[in-house]
């Protein structure tokens, strides 16, 4: 089989053979050639020491050279280059004690996680798959190289790394590397929060975040997302409803993908992960009527602090801790006609979130029951429609958009902090609810009394 490799990848090869050493590139590169989708990074795998490889080219980093691993620079790119190597003992269910240099590659090759992920290639040799990778990405499985609980006792990550390829790629998972999954699951205890966030937030964005099930049903989630476990065991018995909150919020998040029309992974990856903890709450503010209805009041609030501390533990950034849990609480808004009332919701909320929002909400009704689905549909195009019209018209959101601002008090003579943010506030109070008030004249002159009757 015949792979389009990069110049630089193939000249990196070539300088290698052309000085009596073996290499090839390896791993996810030759996947995804194989599946006939863009590499994202091109690693390469050789028989060379890592002060061989610095020997031969005249740009390199010491990215890991106690591993094996040196990142040599080439047409302005950088390509991870590592010695084949013999693990050693794994003491900490993810990094070997030590490693050790071999010349073969079939060694190698056989420490890697999934047969898809231990194939190599080379111009002159073509493939090299001793595992049997081809033929699981014909028939659309991951399986283990050798025997699985020894791969997962070695790294407890790749029992997650498992389930987020079955879903980015839509493979299932052979029956003993999910049994094996089950019987490591409490292994991944043992692994960074950092680590896991990757891995989840990789499948909440893949048109497979439906795995999401398996990491539950593995007993995976139960160790680093427990509340992810309630959420799957907590019903809905509420004509709004047709889901438990686990498979109503599996719902919404595949509906973040056809819904969202951008290119930007970091905005996807805010949506999933606000749909993926938009009702975390509901399993504990759930109540139950004389009727035997389910309730939920005041889980939007309480879903933003329990997402808050999720997110953090997760050691999300600030801006995607700020930005989901902000959509989270303000996601179960119920839009009317008004414009005065979108007005007041949009200054309390921010215009930032807006564009989110209303994907989310989309999202959010679109994995409910039938019932007035497409009233809560209507109001939700209607609202966007009004928000449109509202910004076009130049009215007023919030305080950046008032025709006065504090320097215009303190010319006025008051300069009493909190009158002049009292004063502030009531303005724009008053031009939120009539956008015709906010004339620079009309203010002023509002300012000077409301000074007057607060002295």
């Amino acid at each position: 089989m015949h792979i389009d490799i990069p110049k630089n990848v193939a000249d990196i090869i070539k300088i290698f053979n052309e000085n009596g050493y073996e290499a090839y590139a390896v791993g996810g590169c030759v996947r995804d050639s194989l599946l006939n989708k863009k590499p994202q990074d091109w690693d390469i795998t050789t028989s060379a020491t890592p002060y061989q490889i610095k020997s031969l080219f005249s740009k390199t980093i010491d990215t890991g050279i106690a591993h094996g691993t040196v990142t040599v620079r080439m047409g302005g790119e950088s390509y991870e280059v590592t010695t084949y190597r013999i693990d050693g003992e794994y003491e900490d269910c993810r990094h070997p004690k030590s490693v050790c240099f071999t010349a073969s590659l079939a060694e190698d090759l056989k420490r890697r996680d999934f047969t898809i992920n231990a194939m190599a290639y080379s111009p002159n040799e073509g493939i090299i798959d001793i595992f049997g990778g081809i033929k699981d990405l014909k028939e659309g499985i991951i399986r283990c190289v050798g025997d699985a609980d020894e791969r997962f006792n070695e790294d407890a990550l790749r029992t997650l790394r498992a389930i987020r390829f079955a879903g980015q790629l839509n493979f299932k998972i052979e029956q003993k590397t999910y049994l094996a999954i089950c019987n490591a699951s409490h292994r991944i205890a043992n692994i960074s929060c950092e680590r896991i966030r990757v891995e989840l937030s990789k499948l909440l964005i893949s048109d497979g975040a439906d795995r999401l099930i398996d990491a539950y049903d593995t007993g995976l989630t139960g160790v680093f997302l427990p509340e992810w476990d309630k959420m799957m065991e907590t019903t809905q018995n509420n004509p709004n409803h047709i889901y438990t909150v686990g498979m109503h919020t599996i719902k919404a998040v595949l509906a973040i993908k056809k819904i969202y029309k951008g290119n930007d992974e970091k905005e996807l990856r805010i949506l999933s992960w606000s749909a993926f903890l938009h009702d975390v709450a509901k399993p504990v503010c759930r109540s139950c009527d004389e009727d035997g209805i389910e309730h939920f009041h005041g889980h939007p609030q309480k879903g933003a602090e329990m997402a808050r501390e999720i997110l953090r533990r997760l050691k999300f950034d600030n801006y995607t801790v700020g930005m989901v849990t902000r959509l989270i609480k303000y996601h179960d808004y119920r839009f009317t006609d008004s414009k005065k009332a979108l007005r007041r919701f949009v200054n309390t909320a921010g215009l930032d979130i807006m564009p989110f929002l209303f994907i989310l909400m989309e999202a959010d009704v679109s994995a409910q029951s039938d019932y007035h689905r497409e009233d809560k549909l209507r109001l939700l195009r209607s609202a966007k429609e009004s928000l449109d019209e509202i910004i076009a018209a130049g009215e007023t959101l919030n305080m950046k958009d008032l025709n006065i601002n504090g320097k215009d008090l303190i010319k006025m003579g008051i300069t009493e902090g909190r009158q002049i943010g009292a004063i502030l506030d009531t303005l724009l109070d008053e031009v939120i609810d009539d956008p015709n008030l906010n004339d620079r004249d009309y203010l002023l002159l509002r300012a000077e009394r409301l000074a007057e009757e607060q002295a």
